[in-house]
């Protein structure tokens, strides 16, 4: 009974504590480069305190002409580089 129950723990781990996996690190979310993640990208960006920056809102404003005009993975880039830049904001 111990020798299948050993087998087993490494597996059980993996399920249990996939942040165990790559080192601690957590893992990466699956997206899909569409509209709607763009969509979910800028009100994200809405919520962060440096949005309004200058420099923000042209880059939020790319991405989501990109994503409008069927280029989602190109504004998707933008708009996850906005969101990068308004959170370094004070």
């Amino acid at each position: 009974m111990v020798a299948p129950m050993r087998a087993f723990l490494p597996v059980a781990l993996l399920v249990a504590a996939p942040d165990l996996v790559a080192g601690g690190e957590p893992m990466p979310r699956v997206t899909t480069d569409s509209r709607e993640y763009c969509v979910e990208l800028a009100d994200r960006l809405l919520e962060l305190p440096g949005a309004r920056e200058e420099t923000v809102r042209r880059l939020a404003e790319d991405g989501m002409r990109l994503c409008e005009t069927g280029h989602p993975r190109t504004g998707v880039a933008k708009l996850r580089r906005a969101i990068r830049a308004a959170q370094m904001q004070p």
